[in-house]
């Protein structure tokens, strides 16, 4: 019994030792490393994911490897360049003097209004309109702080500097018009009129119907819902959210065609010349996402806030297709129904693109200027 034992002793000894030595022989990462290493993988984790999430910087025109100066422009008072485009009779005999506001990866080269207006109304009326690359556009300088006020700021600067007088008329166009409601709201004395083609509406309006943004929000493409989501909530994430490969990004960046309507398909194929790669040529950020994430944020006001125009001495018009899947018309009917001094003309079968219609311009000019329908 006790050799036994004995024998049950040793071998327990023997496995004691075995084990120590294995214990002994096994790698152990001095005090604090695997902490260490712990932090270093997250850091390069987060590294990773803001550079995939961080804008590269714009490629500024006239800026070494940045897209050349071609462009007339005037230099604003905070020093960045605004380029321009002259349309017309020339400014210093013309009677009417227009500044046009571009939309959505266009540039001042779209100024849809000028290029689809007949030149006898240009003679006969004597009609100067002026262009722009919004900030960010074509070879106008980008604008980190762009806000729907900055726009009004720019645009009084411009006229300004170009000698327009004392007061002057503004046409926007879709994503143009949060220009032309900011020139109502902040510069109205500098108006002689204005005309809103399809004017870009904000889903997060403060004091706006929820109901009535909701009804609006939901006739957009899901993707477009998600896109204008981020763009208001996590705006960090808008350059990310519109480049990932995981989900589509704003149908509009990605030139999906049920973005169109059936007019807006037969206006676009007949277009000579499309301007986009222009437009986008200092990068997408400062132009495509920047317009996303301004009319997503805070405008500091709504359209309805603004009740009259009793310093504007002509009209203020809004024009508007019932089948536009870009700006739905849900929301431009709350609009003039609150404010019932703008003109409304709502055109059924219209889509998005309506201004290229044959004699279109003709008439938003002539309604505009001398109230003609």
């Amino acid at each position: 019994m006790a050799s036994a034992t004995n024998t049950n002793l040793a071998a327990a000894s023997a496995r004691a030792h075995t084990k120590t030595d294995k214990q002994n022989t096994s790698f152990k990462l001095p005090s604090g490393m695997f902490k260490e290493m712990v932090v270093v993988f997250f850091m390069v984790m987060l590294a990773w994911g803001y550079q995939d999430i961080r804008p590269p910087a714009p490629k500024k025109c006239g800026s070494p490897g940045g897209p050349p100066i071609t462009a007339p422009r005037i230099k604003l008072r905070d020093g960045r360049y605004l380029a321009y485009k002259e349309h017309g009779v020339p400014r210093d005999v013309a009677k009417f003097k227009i500044v046009y506001v571009h939309g959505f990866s266009s540039s001042r080269h779209d100024a849809v209004v000028a290029n689809y207006l007949s030149p006898e109304i240009f003679n006969e009326l004597g009609i100067y309109i002026v262009s722009f690359d919004r900030p960010g556009y074509g070879e106008s300088d980008p604008n980190p702080k762009r806000t729907v006020k900055s726009m009004a700021l720019d645009i009084e600067e411009l006229a300004d500097q170009l000698g327009l007088g004392s007061k002057f008329y503004v046409i926007g166009f879709s994503m143009g018009g949060m220009g032309a409601w900011s020139c109502l709201k902040y510069i109205p004395h500098r108006l002689y009129g204005a005309a809103l083609l399809a004017p870009t509406i904000s889903y997060f309006w403060s004091g706006f119907p929820a109901n009535v943004t909701k009804e609006a929000l939901h006739q957009r493409l899901p993707q477009d819902r998600w896109a204008f989501r981020v763009a208001h909530y996590v705006p960090w994430l808008t350059y990310w959210w519109n480049t990932q490969k995981l989900f589509p990004p704003l149908s509009a960046i990605a030139g999906i065609p049920d973005i169109f309507s059936k007019q807006d398909l037969e206006l676009v194929n007949k277009a000579a010349v499309n301007h986009s790669a222009y437009a986008t040529q200092q990068g997408d950020y400062e132009s495509l996402h920047r317009d996303l994430i301004v009319v997503s944020q805070s405008w500091g006001f709504n359209p309805t806030d603004l009740e009259k125009f009793p310093n504007v001495e002509g009209s203020v018009q809004l024009w508007q297709g019932d089948e536009d899947r870009f700006v739905p018309v849900t929301m431009q009917r709350y609009i003039v129904q609150k404010l019932p001094s703008i003109q409304y003309h709502e055109l059924p079968g219209a889509g998005h693109m309506f201004p290229m219609a044959e004699g279109m311009s003709n008439s938003i000019i002539k309604a505009l200027l001398i109230g003609k329908n």
